[in-house]
């Protein structure tokens, strides 16, 4: 399932998750109330890619991005709804 992809992936690529985190919170601590997870991840992707130059460029599904959207959010319940979310119709 796409779930179990995106828990594989995550075990797999821990860092990329604190790097959601860290673009998230820098956009908080701007003054963002509000922001789309797509954001986040194309920062990620970008600063992988394109800044450091890095050999671990990380390729992140599109389909995952909701889902760490939603994992910031259980984890840090205070920025509940900072992204939108829709209802997921595959897991």
């Amino acid at each position: 399932t796409l779930t179990d992809k995106f828990n594989q992936y995550h075990r797999d690529n821990p860092q990329v998750y604190e790097l959601f985190k860290r673009f998230t919170f820098m956009a908080i601590k701007r003054g963002h109330n509000r922001l789309s997870a797509w954001m986040i991840a194309n920062r990620i992707r970008w600063e992988t890619s394109i800044e450091t130059f890095s050999v671990d460029e990380y390729k992140i599904s599109n389909d995952y991005i909701a889902l760490y959207a939603r994992m910031f959010m259980r984890d840090h319940p205070k920025y509940d709804g900072f992204f939108k979310t829709k209802e997921m119709k595959r897991a």
